[in-house]
């Protein structure tokens, strides 16, 4: 009887110990930060303070039905205006009161804009964007001309703080029909050109400055933190067509276009429009709650 008491403690102290070793692994070094998206007209810009204000903005957000694709759109709340700070001075130059925009933030509203982009198209389901300043991964409205970048930062493995590092560059290509036309590394301030289709359209990318994991680094490929965003400039031309009713399909691709796309880029790849990052990192807090519960509990029976 002893003897079986004895293993029951045993056993019940191996189950704490991994059930806390669990509860410690769920906690990232820093949890993935929410991201929201509104969308409105400028309604005032203010270069002396840096900032930008988006009247009535209405919020991005999807329904996932047990069947089918999601459902997105954007719904009114209970704000009148949002302010925050630009990505960078240049948004100064690229908007103006009553433009529409699409703006991403995360933490605390109306404090910094990660992305600002600039709307094109009369009706809603017309929608493309033609101008961002910011990190474009974070915008869910496509680029206008059937556009779509892949970018990715390269870390300064001498630069980091945390689990972030400064981007010493990043990699970019551009895609259309779904094919790699163009990809060039990009060291800050510098901009490539696409202008290869035969409808008028051209988009042209700036990588001003940035951050990436620090993954990459000698003795750091273990760690993980929050999202790394960086600041582009990306200024989409329309084509031709563009003013035709659905100017989602106004452009198509060159036959020599079709033949072999470029080599996908590295895992850590952001793709442009991607969907904005979910809350699912806050059911961690969660999961570490009922993990040192469960432990509690063992701890009571072993003390018995």
């Amino acid at each position: 009887m002893k003897r079986e008491y004895t293993l029951m403690k045993q056993t019940a102290v191996l189950a704490f110990f991994a059930l806390l070793f669990l509860c410690i692994m769920c906690v990232p070094v820093g949890a993935v930060m929410p991201e929201v998206t509104v969308k409105g007209p400028v309604a005032t810009i203010n270069p002396d303070k840096n900032t930008l204000t988006i009247d009535h903005p209405l919020m991005y957000g999807c329904n996932y039905p047990a069947h089918g694709a999601p459902v997105c759109s954007y719904t009114p709340i209970n704000q009148s205006a949002l302010t925050g700070t630009v990505p960078d001075a240049a948004a100064f130059t690229v908007f103006k009161n009553g433009d529409p925009v699409v703006a991403t933030y995360t933490g605390n509203s109306g404090e910094t804009w990660i992305t600002l982009a600039k709307l094109y198209g009369s009706r809603p389901n017309e929608e493309l964007v033609t101008t961002i300043v910011g990190d474009p991964g974070t915008i869910p409205t496509p680029l206008i001309g059937n556009y779509v970048l892949d970018a990715t930062t390269l870390p300064d493995c001498s630069a980091c703080s945390g689990t972030t590092c400064t981007a010493t560059s990043a990699i970019v290509m551009v895609k259309s029909e779904g094919y790699g036309v163009l990809a060039r590394t990009l060291i800050p301030n510098e901009t490539l050109t696409y202008n290869g289709k035969n409808d008028g359209s051209s988009v042209t990318v700036t990588f001003v400055k940035g951050r990436a994991l620090s993954t990459t680094c000698p003795g750091k490929g273990g760690m993980t933190g929050p999202q790394v965003y960086s600041v582009y400039i990306v200024k989409a031309v329309p084509p031709i067509s563009a003013a035709q009713t659905n100017i989602r399909t106004a452009t198509t691709t060159r036959p020599d276009e079709a033949l072999t796309p470029l080599q996908s880029l590295p895992p850590t790849t952001r793709t442009i429009p991607v969907m904005p990052a979910t809350t699912a990192a806050g059911m961690a807090p969660l999961a570490v709650t009922a993990a040192l519960g469960f432990a509690g509990i063992l701890l009571v029976m072993i003390r018995k």
